[in-house]
């Protein structure tokens, strides 16, 4: 299986001394889940429906395990298990253009265009997949994006699993360390969930749900 596709294009580093400043994406930057809106953007009302009948089981186990990375897995099983990656960045493409008006924070962005006028290195830090976000990542000028990473087969078609963990919490933090280094400084971090708790944590400037814009 593999995993990377265009969003590597992301994957910069900061020059030395360059301030780094990670954002959460999904609810921080935009005003929901992009990854949930995305797949029921792509299905359409009727495979929505029928697919969500589907993932019933995997909603009850989440109420018992509260375990995200698994409910998403399934999501991407039922949704877009052998979709060509190609295909699959186009679409997402078509949904970042189609949305971006409606989905788009725009203290949030305020503050991210800010933080680029002072020379930071921003990264974006999300639960939601790479390939996705990429298109959002590209409009915002964003140094880095790190997110969950769809597999990916032989012939370049989505395997309904991810390639490592679910990019949430200690996850995060682990991949800015592997991005970084192990003594990586944040200037700031911004988020809104439990899964953004390290994150916001580790940085000097803590940005807990300071974003409640709306388009």
């Amino acid at each position: 299986m593999s995993d990377m596709g265009s969003e590597k294009a992301f994957h910069q580093s900061p020059a030395p001394g360059q301030p780094i400043v990670a954002f959460d994406f999904d609810g921080t930057l935009t005003i929901r889940d992009s990854f949930t809106s995305f797949l029921k953007w792509r299905a359409g009302p009727l495979r929505w429906a029928r697919g969500l009948a589907s993932l019933v089981p995997a909603v009850f186990a989440y109420l018992s395990d509260r375990d995200r990375g698994r409910i998403k897995v399934a999501s991407v099983r039922e949704f877009l298990t052998g979709v060509d990656r190609t295909a699959l960045e186009d679409e997402a493409e078509r949904f970042a253009q189609v949305i971006w008006p409606r989905f788009m924070r725009p203290d949030a962005l305020a503050t991210w265009e800010d933080w680029g006028r002072r020379g930071a290195h921003r990264v974006i830090v999300t639960a939601s997949p790479e390939t996705t976000v990429a298109p959002f990542a590209r409009r915002l000028g964003a140094e880095n994006l790190i997110g969950t990473r769809l597999a990916f087969d032989g012939q370049d078609r989505v395997v309904g699993a991810f390639v490592g963990g679910n990019c949430r919490g200690e996850e995060k933090m682990r991949r800015l360390r592997a991005a970084y280094g192990e003594d990586m400084r944040l200037a700031a971090a911004y988020g809104d969930t439990s899964g953004d708790a390290q994150m916001i944590a580790a940085a000097e400037e803590k940005g807990y749900r300071v974003f409640t814009g709306r388009p």
